[in-house]
């Protein structure tokens, strides 16, 4: 049977759902999630296999304006992801107007030329009829392959979006194993694990100035993982909080993580967590490397 293969990178403006998105289709949590903007910042594959054809989406941090070295990294991901795939899922919020992250988006890819979709995100969250404004104003921006409002929370219009996919699907080899669902190493999964509950904990601009470093990650005869993490962060005072009262915070945190960590590996884990302190790390090119953020 000759098998099909589309690479698909999903892009837009923070907190617009992307990650929400890519574990939706994936149908598993592979790509972290918070109510905070910039939650991700590496390039996520998720594949998806139906049938013959192998899915390739491509989560990309949020199209914003760095303020950091970190900042540009991300941003430059995202300008890598939009070339020499088959297609881009241009994800928007359902409001009929172009602010200027989607306008700067838009004029990336019209230079890059790959077909785009329109996704209409969050439409259960408003009523059907303000979606024909929505349509109207992105499509006086840019002549769209296609057009289809969904909700990434709910799965409605998923498979409608699917079915748009697949119209770029090129015959060729699959890139990943049947069973692969992420291309992203497990110690890198659960590092962002918690990450994830840092964001999910945490207030104020103490989470965006954490990173997450695996020291061990090893597996006894019986299956137990034992996991040892460093957790970074910018200053003494956020190091405070993080821990908490009595280590309350941190145990918290680490509580949350492991129960995910867990979840993913599909057994029993053993997590420990210590906070240490790496001053502007974010605008370090030594420590953004050396957290794992590296340029393709």
């Amino acid at each position: 049977m000759a098998t099909k293969t589309a690479m698909i990178t999903i892009a837009g403006r923070p907190n617009v759902g992307k990650s929400t998105l890519t574990n939706r289709l994936v149908g598993e949590k592979i790509a972290i999630v918070s109510n905070k903007p910039q939650t991700t910042r590496n390039r996520i594959c998720g594949i998806v296999n139906q049938g013959d054809t192998q899915f390739i989406f491509v989560d990309t941090p949020g199209f914003h304006k760095p303020r950091t070295k970190l900042g540009d990294y991300m941003v430059n991901v995202t300008r890598q992801s939009v070339s020499d795939v088959d297609a881009v899922l241009l994800l928007v919020e359902p409001i009929a107007n172009i602010g200027p992250q989607e306008e700067a988006l838009l004029a990336q890819l019209k230079a890059e030329g790959e077909p785009v979709i329109l996704v209409i995100n969050k439409i259960d969250t408003v009523e059907k009829d303000t979606l024909l404004a929505v349509i109207a104003t992105y499509s006086q921006a840019m002549d769209f392959a296609a057009v289809v409002p969904i909700s990434a929370k709910t799965g409605e219009g998923v498979e409608e979006l699917l079915a748009e996919c697949e119209k770029f699907a090129g015959e060729g080899p699959k890139l990943f194993p049947d069973d692969m669902t992420s291309d992203q190493p497990e110690r890198q999964v659960m590092a962002e694990i918690v990450r994830e509950k840092l964001l999910w904990c945490l207030d104020r601009e103490v989470p965006h100035g954490t990173a997450v470093e695996v020291n061990r990650f090893s597996e006894r005869d019986d299956g137990i993982i034992d996991l040892d993490v460093t957790i970074y962060c910018e200053k003494a005072s956020h190091k405070g909080i993080i821990i908490g009262k009595n280590g309350a915070m941190l145990k918290k945190i680490s509580t949350m993580a492991r129960v995910d960590c867990e979840k993913f590996m599909g057994t029993k884990v053993y997590l420990q967590t210590w906070v240490k302190v790496k001053e502007n790390w974010r605008d370090s090119d030594f420590l953004i490397r050396n957290f794992g953020y590296r340029d393709e």
